[in-house]
């Protein structure tokens, strides 16, 4: 009889698989897929732009056809509004402000339409005439291209708002072909708390998407000009013009913002949009180089003729005396603010990063031609748009490296980096004696919504209230009694207990404190009222308040448990000054790079 063969022993089966990817190893090669679409997003943006101005301006013969440019900004303001209100039936406006408000308030995530829908809804009212820039919207769909691969990879909070600024800084590389602007765009404006391990997934992104545009885009730089060589003699001048644009940045952040906030009083949506696109078109017959973004304009003052900008009702007049010619350049830099909000109140989608850069290029021009008019000098005109360009960027923005390296990389101007810097730096000193925020950040600093490079403030921005709300605390009745009470405590973990009515409205509190000595005396149980007990909250929290306005109520009380309310005074449980520095310890590491 043959034996039976034995029987070895089965082999231990483990779910733990080797990691061919580590996390970083995934991060970076994740950057990668995220500058390659980034600069997809750019190309197409560009290309959707110029195919619309093409189509509309291409068969133009005479001067009754180019009426038609008083009337097309407000016809792609129209189709925007349209196309936001009742098929997006989301606000995608100001993109910038979106991402910083998605990072600081919905933990970096961003609706995946906006991949596409600030890229449609930008290009038509762009290719329209709007007098606002592409840079906004593309760094939009950037994020929401960042924070929606991120959602896929299922990714940490942490990862998502990297991937989010690397999606941000592709497509500022991809949109103008500069790599390292884009890097420095995403560190100075979005990712305030970001460390130096964020620097080779941002360089990634960035690169990638340059190399993309390069390759069906060409290698020319975007702003090509006559640009003479650095004199030490013009420092002086140059130091003007960086004052001249600090106060030019306030007037563009203060005015903008305040026109926008007025025409939208205006409730009807379309009663807006008529009124916005009338002023519009006003502006644009009276000053021409007010439709579209202004690049072209941008691109005649670099190369040195400005004089094919005055091509308007106004032209022999302006011909006629050098000093109106400079007057009506003065006029078109105070009226660019206007055009930019008219637009983007009337409906249309648009930034103001272009409109930036063309009235940081007429502010350098209105500078230089008032020297050279007045005799006191011969400066070089195109240097000085190159540099005001970088002036109003720094002021306006608040973001002085970005507007250095994104001048010089876009118009090649490297040989004026020291003038870059001197304008740049001193426009950025004399706005923030005057504005605290940038055109980004002021709306949503008021709001508390603002990430800062203050690491407690930042933290306390990312805390939401209504996550540490504690509920297992053991309510009261008003009208209750002392064996009432001492029912409660006996089922209750808690030394505190919160005395509402019966419609949930909060009352006041009583502690095991108040009540340990009386509560073994089984006598006054049916006698003592628990409102005779109870004490009001030195303070209350309400659910949606901000983070830093609780810890000012902690600190001005000295309390360690404080009650939450409702709107309507309901009583929703209580929020503590431990849970908040625990929660704290945790967010801390959330966000941290190290």
């Amino acid at each position: 009889m043959i034996s039976p063969r034995p029987r070895l022993p089965r082999r231990k089966v483990t779910t733990d698989r080797p990691r061919f990817l580590s996390d970083k190893t995934k991060l970076l090669l994740l950057a990668v897929l995220v500058g390659l679409l980034c600069g997809c997003a750019a190309i197409l943006l560009k290309t959707l732009i110029l195919w619309i101005q093409t189509g509309l301006t291409s068969w133009f013969k005479g001067l009754s056809d180019g009426l038609l440019l008083l009337l097309y900004p407000g016809i792609g303001m129209l189709l925007s509004m349209l196309f936001v209100r009742y098929i997006l039936k989301d606000d995608i406006s100001h993109g910038v402000t979106k991402v910083l408000q998605a990072v600081s308030k919905h933990e970096s995530n961003i609706k995946a339409h906006n991949m596409w829908s600030s890229i449609a809804a930008s290009s038509v009212t762009i290719g329209f005439g709007g007098s606002v820039g592409a840079e906004a919207p593309i760094v939009y769909s950037g994020a929401a291209i960042g924070s929606t691969v991120a959602r896929w990879a299922g990714l940490s909070y942490k990862d998502m708002t990297m991937l989010l600024g690397c999606g941000a800084a592709a497509a500022i590389a991809g949109i103008f072909k500069a790599p390292l602007a884009g890097v420095l765009f995403t560190l100075e404006i979005l990712l305030f708390n970001m460390s130096m391990n964020a620097i080779l997934p941002l360089l990634l992104s960035s690169v990638t998407a340059t190399v993309v545009t390069y390759i069906f885009m060409g290698n020319d730089v975007q702003f090509a000009g006559s640009i003479e060589a650095f004199s030490l003699g013009n420092i002086p001048f140059y130091l003007l013009l960086g004052i001249f644009c600090g106060f030019m940045s306030l007037y563009f952040i203060r005015v903008t913002l305040k026109v926008e906030d007025r025409m939208r009083h205006l409730r009807n949506p379309f009663w807006r949009w008529v009124l916005c696109a009338a002023l519009l078109g006003i502006l644009i017959f009276l000053f021409p180089p007010l439709y579209g973004e202004g690049y072209q304009s941008l691109s005649l003052m670099l190369n040195n003729n400005p004089g094919a900008i005055s091509r308007t009702i106004f032209g022999d007049w302006l011909t006629a005396s050098p000093w109106l010619f400079l007057l009506y350049f003065a006029a078109i830099l105070l009226f660019k603010v206007f055009a930019t909000a008219f637009t983007n109140a009337g409906g249309g989608v648009g930034g103001t990063f272009g409109p930036t850069l063309v009235s940081g290029g007429l502010a350098g021009f209105v500078i230089a031609r008032l020297i050279n008019l007045s005799g006191i000098a011969l400066v070089p005109e195109a240097n000085f748009v190159l540099v005001g360009m970088g002036g109003l960027m720094a002021g306006v923005m608040q973001a002085p490296m970005t507007a250095i390296f994104l001048i010089a990389e876009i118009t090649g101007g490297y040989e004026l980096l020291i003038p870059l810097i001197v304008t740049s730096a001193i426009s950025y000193g004399t706005i923030r004696f005057f504005e605290k925020y940038s055109i980004y950040t002021k709306r949503i600093a008021a709001q508390g919504e603002l990430l800062t490079h203050d690491s407690d403030q930042a933290v306390l921005t990312l805390l939401k209230t209504q996550d540490l709300v504690e509920h297992d605390f053991t309510p009261v009745y008003y009208e209750g009694t002392l064996g009432d009470l001492v029912d409660a405590i006996s089922r209750s973990h808690r030394n505190l207990f919160p005395v509402l009515d019966r419609q949930g409205r909060f009352q006041g509190v009583v502690t095991l404190d108040d009540v340990r000595e009386m509560m073994f005396d089984r006598s006054r149980y049916d006698n003592v009222k628990i409102y005779t007990l109870m004490k009001s909250s030195p303070a209350f929290v309400y659910l949606d308040e901000r983070m830093t306005s609780v810890m000012n109520k902690f600190e001005a009380t000295q309390a360690w448990n404080l009650p939450v309310l409702d709107d309507e005074n309901k009583y929703l449980g209580f929020v503590s000054k431990s849970k908040i520095f625990s929660s704290y310890r945790d967010q801390l590491k959330a966000v941290s790079n190290e």
